[in-house]
C-alpha cells in the first residue's frame, strides 16, 4: 500500500510538471553581429558557450533585427510593435513619449501568473520600473548597469578624432578579474542566484548582457588569445565594395570613425578589442547557463537568446550600426524548448538549423504561444513555433530592417536580400553565393524579376518619424561667461542635426553662432519662455547675450541632437565675477 501511495505521488508530481507553464529565460546580447562560432562570422572567435547554447535547441541562421539600433530594436523586441507602424524608428526617441500605454512582454507574462524580473540592458538605457516585478540594479533607478570598472584615464587606446566621435569608442585590455571589472558578471551572478532557487510561480527572467557593446574594455585574460600579430581582418571586407552602390549606400558606407581608425593604426586593436569583448560576453552567458543547468528549473524553462543587431568593422568602408546591410541586420537567435511545452510539446530537436528568414519583431508572440498564454492580435510579429517543430516548414514571410530615417527598409527572404532607399536608389543581393554583398545585382537587367517581386514586399503606408519630446533630449552645459571673457570659437565637425534653445529667464535673449575666428554671428531673438530649433553641428559654439547684448554665456554642441536650456534665475545668468 506504501509504495502504491508512493507511486501514485511520484505520477501526480510528474504530471503537474508536464502541466505546469514553462519558464522562460530572455537573454539578450548588445551589439553581437555573426563573429560566433556557430554563424561563422570570424575564424578566432572563441565562443564555446553560445555554440553550446545553439546545440541544444534552434538557430535561426537567417535572422534580422527590426532595425539597426539599440532603440527601436529593443522597443521592438519589448513591445511587438514595427517601427514603421508606431513611428519609433532611431536612438533619439523615447519609448515611453512615444508608445505610452505599450505593454511590454514582462507585463503579459504578468498578467498570466507569472513572476517578471531581469538585469542589465532590455530597454535602451532604461528599466520602465512598472513593468517588472524585481530588477538590477533596482527598478526605481531606471539605470539598468551595474557598476564597471573602466580605465582612469580615458581614451585609453584611440584618441579621439573630434567632437563628433562617441565618446566610447575605445578598447584595451584591463588588469582586473571578472568580479573586480563588474558589469556583465554582476548581472550574471544576479540571474544566476534566481535560476538555482525555487520559485512559487513561473518566472520570465531577463538578462541584458552588455558586451560587446563599446567601449572594448574587459578584463586582460580575455585579450590573451587574440594577439595582436595574429588578428585576421573581417572576411567581410573588400576594398572596392562600394562601386556599385547607388548614391544613398556610398553615403551610408564610408565613415569618419573608420577612417580616423585606420588614420590611427587601430584597426586590428579595434578588432581584438571586439573578439575579447565577444569572448568575455559568451564567458558570462556560460555563468548563466550553468546556473540554469545545475538548478531545479532545467528541464522547464525555455532559454532564448537574440542581439539586437549587428557590428560593422571595416565592411562597406563603415564602422558601427545603423546600416541596411548584413553586417548591421542578421543577429544570433537560438531558441531551446523543453519538452511539454504547452505550445510545442515534443520541445525542440537539439542542433537544428533554420534558413528561414525571421525577425525579432516575432519574440514576442512566439514565447507566449510557447507558454500557451493568450493571443495578442495587435502584436506585428508572426510566431516562430511552426519553425520551431519543424525547419523546414512553409513560411511565406520575408524579415524587414527598417533604417531611421522613415522610408529606407532593407528585406531579406531565404535566398535574397533587397535594400529600398528612401531616395529611390536600390540594392539586390543573392546571398546563397554572394553573403558578403559585394554584388549589387539590382543594375543587371536579368535581375529584373527578382527585383521587381522583393520591391512589392516593402509595405506602404509608413508612419512618419515622430520627433522626439523637446524635454527628453539630453542637456547641453550651460557656461557662464566672467566679464569681459568670450566664448570659444568654434570647431564644427560632422553631420548636421537639430539642438532646441529654450529661454527660461525673465527676459529676451539673442542666440549668436561662434565663427572659427571667435566671432559671435547673430542668429535669433528668443522670447521669454521661448525657444529656437537650430540646426548645427558638433562642435559649434552659441553664445547668448542679454538684450542689451551683453554676452552671459555659452553651449557647446555635443556629438546629437540635444537641448540648450539658458537658466531662468538670476543667479544662473549672473557672470562670474
Amino acid at each position: 500500500m506504501k509504495c502504491a501511495v508512493i507511486l501514485l505521488f511520484v505520477l501526480l508530481n510528474t504530471a503537474y510538471a508536464r502541466s505546469a507553464k514553462p519558464n522562460v529565460l530572455f537573454i539578450s546580447v548588445d551589439d553581437l553581429n555573426d563573429w560566433i562560432g556557430c554563424m561563422g562570422g570570424h575564424p578566432q572567435t572563441k565562443t564555446p558557450n553560445f555554440d553550446r547554447l545553439a546545440r541544444s535547441g534552434v538557430l535561426f541562421s537567417n535572422a534580422h533585427c527590426v532595425a539597426p539600433a539599440c532603440n527601436p530594436s529593443r522597443t521592438a523586441v519589448m513591445t511587438g510593435l514595427s517601427p514603421h507602424r508606431t513611428g519609433l524608428y532611431a536612438n533619439e526617441q523615447k519609448m515611453r513619449a512615444i508608445l505610452p500605454d505599450a505593454e511590454l512582454m514582462p507585463v503579459a507574462f504578468q498578467k498570466n501568473g507569472y513572476w517578471a524580473g531581469g538585469s542589465g540592458k532590455m530597454l535602451h538605457y532604461f528599466i520602465d520600473a512598472r513593468s517588472w516585478d524585481d530588477y538590477f540594479p533596482e527598478k526605481e533607478s531606471e539605470n539598468p548597469f551595474p557598476f564597471t570598472k573602466y580605465p582612469d584615464t580615458r581614451p585609453l587606446s584611440l584618441p579621439r578624432g573630434g567632437p563628433w566621435q562617441y565618446v566610447e569608442t575605445d578598447w584595451g585590455p584591463l588588469a582586473v578579474d571578472d568580479e573586480g571589472f563588474g558589469g556583465d558578471y554582476s548581472v550574471a551572478e544576479w540571474i544566476g542566484k534566481h535560476l538555482r532557487q525555487e520559485h512559487d510561480k513561473p518566472f520570465y527572467l531577463a538578462c541584458g548582457i552588455y558586451r560587446p557593446h563599446e567601449p572594448w574594455f574587459v578584463p586582460e585574460k580575455y585579450f590573451e588569445p587574440f594577439p595582436l600579430e595574429s588578428i585576421v581582418l573581417p572576411p567581410g571586407f573588400k576594398e572596392d565594395d562600394l562601386e556599385d552602390l547607388p548614391p544613398e549606400g556610398k553615403r551610408r558606407g564610408p565613415n569618419r570613425y573608420f577612417a580616423h581608425i585606420q588614420k590611427e593604426g587601430q584597426w586590428k586593436q579595434g578588432l581584438q578589442g571586439y573578439l575579447a569583448s565577444i569572448h568575455f560576453a559568451d564567458a558570462m552567458l556560460g555563468r548563466v547557463l550553468d546556473a540554469l543547468e545545475e538548478g531545479p528549473h532545467r528541464d522547464n524553462t525555455i532559454v532564448v537568446l537574440w542581439s539586437d543587431h549587428g557590428w560593422h568593422l571595416g565592411e562597406k568602408q563603415h564602422w558601427q550600426k545603423f546600416s541596411p546591410w548584413r553586417a548591421s541586420t542578421r543577429v544570433p537567435l537560438m531558441i531551446r524548448v523543453p519538452k511539454g511545452s504547452p505550445g510545442c510539446k515534443m520541445g525542440t530537436t537539439a542542433g537544428s538549423i533554420c534558413e528561414q528568414p525571421v525577425s525579432l519583431l516575432s519574440l514576442y508572440p512566439t514565447l507566449l504561444e510557447l507558454c500557451g498564454l493568450p493571443a495578442r492580435p495587435a502584436l506585428h510579429g508572426r510566431s516562430l513555433v511552426p519553425l520551431l517543430k519543424d525547419e523546414e516548414a512553409d513560411w511565406p514571410h520575408v524579415a524587414y530592417t527598417w533604417l531611421h530615417d522613415a522610408g529606407s527598409v532593407a528585406v531579406s527572404d531565404r535566398d535574397w536580400r533587397y535594400i529600398h532607399y528612401k531616395q529611390g536608389g536600390e540594392e539586390l543581393y543573392h546571398i546563397k553565393k554572394d553573403p558578403y554583398e559585394w554584388n549589387n545585382l539590382a543594375v543587371h537587367p536579368e535581375y529584373t524579376a527578382q527585383l521587381k517581386a522583393l520591391r512589392q514586399r516593402v509595405p506602404s503606408n509608413l508612419a512618419p518619424y515622430r520627433a522626439p519630446v523637446v524635454k527628453h533630449l539630453p542637456a547641453l552645459k550651460w557656461n557662464v561667461l566672467a566679464v569681459g571673457e568670450a566664448a570659444p570659437p568654434s570647431k564644427p565637425d560632422g553631420g548636421t542635426f537639430d539642438v532646441v534653445f529654450i529661454n527660461s529667464s525673465a527676459g529676451k535673449v539673442s542666440l549668436h553662432w561662434v565663427d572659427r575666428m571667435g566671432e559671435p554671428k547673430a542668429y535669433a531673438v528668443i522670447a521669454p519662455g521661448g525657444s529656437q530649433r537650430q540646426s548645427t553641428r558638433p562642435g559649434a559654439v552659441w553664445q547668448i547675450a542679454d538684450d542689451s547684448g551683453r554676452p552671459l554665456g555659452y553651449f557647446r554642441v555635443a556629438d546629437r541632437s540635444a537641448r540648450a536650456v539658458i537658466p531662468g534665475t538670476q543667479g544662473e545668468l549672473l557672470r562670474k565675477k
